[in-house]
């Protein structure tokens, strides 16, 4: 159970400046004339979403967040973040007249960053029950990222494919872009967002008020950084500079990043055990439960169980008692930190009510052996 009027006041805002930003993005495309080029960027550009959604998704199997938000995440990045980072861009170059450098390493990273990571901020402030930590902070920074750099690549390979600057364009020049962002680097704009955040991410499971305030601000100023050098990278030696840094930096990096991100999910899983415990000796769950909703392969063998003896409802039932298991154990040890949102009792009261009305349904394996 969520604050309504937060709720409502989060979904409203967002989807009115989604509304807005894509307006904004649909001129800036029409505005460019060429139809078949708009076509061939929005294919090449959609080509990886697919499989850097996927790694996102993989990581956000302990606790899922609703799908609904991370759509909205998308839908951000792609049309809010594009659409204000343009907006900022475009009046930087009217009312200051920064250089075309200036612009790439200093201009860009400030306005995109804060453009991407203020969907992360606004979670904060209208659905904190929604983010439990670092791993949270970093599924949604890389949604955000995606859609952004989706709708980046899209107005890119287009502009490859009209030619620019002397070149000739043609497919050729637009394939040989995508290579470069698409293929090389999909995961660029997610990772810088990923330090904004990891910031938020550790500011909510905080209990120093110093740490919540700087927390997000340091997080942000190394997104702007990491940027900001991939940036500068590529204007060394006309871009030659760009496979060096790539290799030397963007690499170690982007791996640190992976390490940090599975390092983040395993710590999730352990921590949802230890909070599920307690919520068993407190009466909210049986304690044989447990086991079966703190791994991965054990509750897909529970629901495969589910579904095999007792049909599509039993399977439902299964399904809908995990999730709100879930969601109690990471509340659940929000509160045994001190760090739980200020309506928790509510919401814990909701989740162990939803639980016990399933209960009835529910038809868990026999032996713990079961599991693979």
């Amino acid at each position: 159970m969520r604050k309504p009027g937060s709720t409502v006041a989060f979904t409203l805002g967002v989807g009115a400046a989604m509304l807005v930003g894509a307006g904004a993005m649909a001129l800036v495309l029409l505005a460019s004339g060429a139809p078949n080029a708009i076509a061939i960027g929005v294919v090449l550009a959609a080509l990886p979403v697919g499989p850097v959604i996927g790694c996102y998704l993989w990581l956000d199997r302990y606790e899922p967040e609703p799908r609904s938000l991370l759509l909205l995440a998308l839908g951000w990045g792609a049309f809010v973040a594009t659409s204000a980072a343009l907006f900022l861009q475009a009046f930087d170059a009217f009312a200051i007249g920064s250089s075309e450098a200036t612009q790439s390493v200093l201009v860009a990273p400030l306005t995109e960053e804060a453009a991407k990571g203020l969907f992360i901020l606004l979670l904060l402030f209208f659905r904190r029950a929604e983010l439990d930590g670092i791993l949270d902070g970093i599924v949604y920074a890389g949604m955000v990222g995606v859609g952004f750099a989706f709708m980046e690549n899209i107005l890119y390979l287009s502009q490859a494919y009209i030619g620019s600057d002397g070149r000739s364009g043609g497919i050729e020049s637009a394939v040989s872009l995508f290579v470069v962002r698409g293929v090389v680097s999909p995961f660029a704009h997610p990772f810088f967002t990923a330090f904004t955040g990891i910031g938020i991410g550790i500011a909510v499971s905080s209990r120093s008020t110093l740490v919540r305030w700087l927390a997000p601000a340091l997080g942000y100023c190394l997104a702007v950084a990491a940027h900001a050098a991939w940036n500068a990278s590529l204007l060394l030696d006309s871009g030659q500079g760009a496979a060096s840094a790539y290799l030397l930096l963007m690499v170690p990096a982007f791996v640190v990043m992976v390490i940090f991100a599975i390092w983040a999910r395993r710590r999730e899983g352990a921590l949802l055990a230890n909070s599920l415990t307690d919520c068993a000796r407190r009466g909210f769950l049986e304690p044989q439960e447990v086991p079966w909703l703190t791994r991965i392969p054990a509750r897909k063998v529970s629901r495969r169980y589910a579904g095999k003896v007792g049909g599509s409802d039993a399977l439902n039932a299964m399904k809908h008692y995990q999730s709100e298991a879930i969601e109690l154990g990471f509340l659940h040890h929000r509160y045994l930190r001190g760090t739980a949102p200020a309506h928790y009792e509510t919401l814990g009261q909701a989740h162990v009510q939803r639980m016990f009305a399933l209960r009835p349904q529910l038809l868990w394996p026999t032996t713990a052996g079961a599991v693979r």
